[in-house]
């Protein structure tokens, strides 16, 4: 069966869902997806952005100003001739186009280190990271909230929460400027892990910050997936992780990287592709059998789907993403962020910037649900929002109105309970699974292929 006559089908099934798949657009997609080029590698020249044909053709530039202004907060800087990186958008981030309610701000840099041997490359990397934290660890509109680097090497717990052997290590901003973090032993002791001799120091890591962004409303979680390589003095490229990962969900920022990024995918072998299909496979076993979370598998089923020339079956996740019920989706990751950055105070993120996140994502539960769940999910933002804004919530207002009380009026301070915004998050996660559930079983192609990931073994 062609690509035109799986289109089909597909179409036939989407309506059934009643999920409108415009087919001539469609099919203008599916035959740009299917056309030869004359490379992977696509550069708008215009924007100065670039990456694989693939992701390009989702990616929109629209939102560059304000995501290059998060950039800065993100990207670590240039330290020639021993420091080199490349800046990428990643992600639902890198594909904006399609991807209307992205949940996170996700990037992913390639860090690139001259250095005499792998060990002085490690010790150039976690000084490149301390650096950049501590340069961001807190300004207006930002606040750095965690780093990952090294793996814990014993059982214990840290900051109360129990870690184990192999985990990586999470550090806390405070730790991160001293440089050590307390680890507690199950008989009691108290171990000291350095941030210059975190156990292992695998080259992988990732930085995290809350970014506000008061011109446009918008609170983010941003990421940055940090891909660091070492260049031996011989010329050898030496992945610091083990692995040197593909770039087939990135959008770079500067063009002028294109050099530093052509040598290092220049390293991936012939079977790239392959092997990234099968790494987005075992993920998709994960969130459809082992932790359901269907919304994620969709995500990874579509570049699964371009990449291995199922179009048809591409084309209609593709126009999933763009349905009211996916901000659930991004409702959930918001209510955290945004719990997480009233807590760190007023200096830091404006109030009124949090209370108007929490009134858009309101309003994108009110088009995503109807009738008893709209009304449970709208009563729990509403109560949420009052803890964000400062207000006291009153019980008892008429209507199950959530009555409000200035904090200004209240004498005992309120101890902020979350409670409200676990529940929230909860039922969010659970009917955006249970709609992509519906929505991918409805296709028969789409539902053959979740019955074959499920029968592979774990």
């Amino acid at each position: 069966m062609d690509h035109l006559e799986s289109l089909e089908s597909i179409i036939e099934s989407a309506a059934r869902m009643g999920v409108e798949l415009d087919r001539d657009e469609a099919e203008r997609w599916i035959a740009a997806m299917a056309a030869e080029a004359d490379g992977p590698l696509e550069v708008d020249v215009q924007s100065g952005v670039y990456g694989h044909r693939v992701t390009m053709a989702d990616h929109s530039p629209a939102d560059l100003a304000r995501i290059r202004r998060v950039a800065e907060v993100v990207g670590i800087p240039n330290e020639p001739p021993d420091v080199l990186t490349a800046l990428a958008l990643s992600g639902s981030a890198a594909q904006a186009k399609i991807q209307r309610y992205p949940a996170d701000c996700d990037f992913f840099e390639r860090v690139h280190i001259r250095a005499d041997t792998r060990e002085a490359a490690l010790d150039r990397l976690g000084g490149v990271l301390r650096t950049k934290a501590l340069a961001t660890y807190s300004g207006p509109g930002y606040r750095l909230w965690e780093v990952k680097w090294g793996t814990h090497d014993r059982a214990g717990t840290v900051r109360g929460d129990s870690v184990e052997p192999g985990a990586w290590i999470s550090w806390a901003p405070e730790e991160v400027r001293a440089g050590v973090q307390e680890l507690v032993r199950d008989d009691g002791s108290i171990e000291h892990i350095h941030w210059s001799e975190a156990p292992g120091r695998p080259g992988w890591a990732k930085m995290d910050w809350l970014v506000g962004d008061r011109e446009r409303g918008i609170l983010s979680n941003a990421s940055s997936v940090i891909d660091p390589t070492w260049e031996a003095p011989d010329g050898t490229i030496v992945p610091l992780d083990g692995f040197l990962d593909p770039y087939f969900q990135e959008v770079y920022l500067d063009a002028d990287t294109i050099p530093l990024f052509t040598r290092l995918v220049g390293e991936l072998g012939a079977d790239a592709v392959d092997d990234y299909v099968e790494q987005l496979e075992r993920e998709v076993h994960t969130y459809t059998v082992r932790k359901p979370n269907h919304g994620k598998a969709a995500r990874r089923m579509y570049n699964i789907f371009r990449l291995s020339g199922r179009y048809a079956e591409a084309a209609y996740l593709r126009e999933l993403f763009d349905e009211p019920v996916t901000a659930l989706y991004q409702l959930a990751a918001l209510l955290e962020t945004i719990a997480d950055a009233a807590s760190v105070g007023p200096e830091v993120f404006d109030r009124d910037l949090l209370v108007g996140q929490v009134d858009q994502l309101i309003m994108s539960a009110v088009a995503a649900l109807d009738g008893p769940d709209e009304a449970l999910m709208v009563d729990r933002l509403r109560r949420f929002r009052a803890l964000v804004a400062g207000d006291e919530v009153v019980d008892g207002s008429p209507e199950g109105d959530v009555g409000l009380v200035p904090a200004a009026s209240v004498e005992v301070p309120m101890a902020l309970d979350w409670s409200v915004m676990h529940d929230a998050r909860s039922d969010a996660l659970r009917d955006v699974d249970d709609y992509f559930r519906r929505v991918l079983r409805a296709v028969p192609s789409i539902a053959d292929y979740l019955d074959e990931i499920a029968a592979r073994p774990a």
